[in-house]
């Protein structure tokens, strides 16, 4: 949703996007683009139509709620303008590492202040393409950010190089949007991408926003801990990174059935499984609260992916599962969980975090008496249907506004 929303910003014209997502970083993303100069409108059916002329900022003020992808995507756009433009964010973004763009970005003839390599930042551009060569070892979304706004130049015989690139699959995704605008950026065994000027340019389209892999992947779980459960709108063949849950739950033995259109799991056996989470980070939640319940010790990689997100999800999963019973070990960059052990409600904390509101919630539909969740409504972050859609499928979930749990 959000790199549809960059794309309709850098394509002149009016683009349709269908299937839209209502969750804080979509909402942030749409603000966003408005700031930066699309008009926005909603049609009957819910789709939304965006006008843009390009980037020209409505106000030298952007602000990006608590996205990182959109912190660390729509920077590089903004430095397509010629003016200074300030770029804030909230909550937990306030303390992401955002120095990529000190380093990167007066490569390319853009004036960059920041607070110390975090928020807020000045840019002022414009950007000027040229042969570059970035780290892709902490996050994958600067070079999104980055293909998007040499896309958005109409770059023309100019080469990106990326060194140890972590998530390929986002980076896919990224191309994957960008092509069903009419842009073709090609790529050397995602080491080297490549730009084609006219052949590169963005152009408006009509795009169907895909269900998302990271949010379904919690339904799944749910299913084949809790009760048999029909999820659907989440394509097989999707790009996404989160589809990898799918290999997850195979190897630990859950029982699924995927058709056009659904995916089924039902409750089964659990066995311990291994799984190398490196190019999908945001799985590690969902998977804890399958380990937790299989029999024997499970082995996820990728821990160090952990520490920059909402909440530092590595020690935060050991400690509030910690909570509930589960024994969780961090080793270098492997996190072991030790499964088949009787978990019990507990009062846990999501951290602000809205992927470890939903761990510990899939978590509590097998657990022995009530969890009790602070700070819940987290999840709206990407999720907001969340709770809603745990009721649906039969569980018992309160509310409680007064102290947002």
């Amino acid at each position: 949703m959000q790199r549809a929303c960059a794309a309709a910003l850098l394509a002149k014209g009016v683009s349709v996007l269908k299937n839209p997502g209502k969750s804080k970083d979509d909402l942030a993303a749409i603000d966003t683009i408005q700031r930066l100069g699309a008009n926005v409108t909603t049609a009957a059916d819910g789709s939304l139509q965006i006008q843009s002329y390009g980037i020209e900022p409505k106000e030298a003020f952007v602000h990006c709620g608590e996205s990182g992808l959109g912190i660390r995507m729509f920077t590089p756009l903004i430095a397509l303008y010629d003016q200074a433009i300030r770029i804030t964010g909230e909550g937990s973004l306030t303390t992401r590492p955002m120095d990529f763009f000190d380093a990167i970005l007066p490569q390319l003839q853009v004036d960059v202040q920041s607070n110390g390599g975090k928020l807020p930042i000045v840019v002022k551009g414009p950007l000027q393409p040229k042969d570059i060569e970035v780290d892709g070892s902490l996050s994958s979304q600067f070079l999104t950010g980055l293909i998007m706004a040499y896309a958005g130049a109409g770059a023309d015989g100019v080469t990106i190089t990326v060194k140890e690139l972590k998530s390929k699959p986002y980076i896919d995704l990224t191309l994957h949007v960008l092509s069903a605008f009419g842009a073709n950026v090609t790529h050397t065994n995602h080491e080297q991408f490549h730009f084609h000027g006219s052949k590169s340019i963005i152009q408006p389209a009509t795009y169907t926003v895909e269900g998302d892999w990271s949010g379904g992947a919690f339904l799944l779980v749910a299913g084949a801990l809790a009760g048999e459960t029909i999820v659907k709108g989440l394509d097989p063949f999707s790009t996404q990174a989160d589809k990898a849950i799918l290999h997850a739950l195979m190897d630990a033995g859950v029982r699924m059935s995927i058709e056009e259109g659904q995916i089924t799991v039902r409750p089964s056996e659990l066995q311990a499984f291994q799984f190398d989470a490196t190019d999908c980070p945001d799985l590690f939640p969902p998977l804890v609260a399958l380990a937790v319940y299989c029999q024997g010790t499970s082995v996820i990689q990728g821990v160090s992916r952990l520490a920059h997100k909402e909440s530092n999800r590595g020690l935060t999963l050991q400690e509030e599962f910690g909570k509930m019973g589960a024994v969780i070990k961090l080793q270098d960059d492997l996190m072991i969980i030790e499964g088949a052990r009787p978990l019990h409600g507990a009062a846990v904390h999501s951290r602000h975090d809205h992927r470890i509101a939903m761990a510990c919630a899939v978590a509590a539909l097998k657990a022995e008496g009530k969890t009790s969740i602070d700070d819940a409504e987290a999840i709206n972050k990407s999720y907001p249907n969340f709770y809603d859609h745990l009721q649906r499928l039969g569980a018992h979930v309160m509310v409680d506004a007064t102290n947002n749990s």
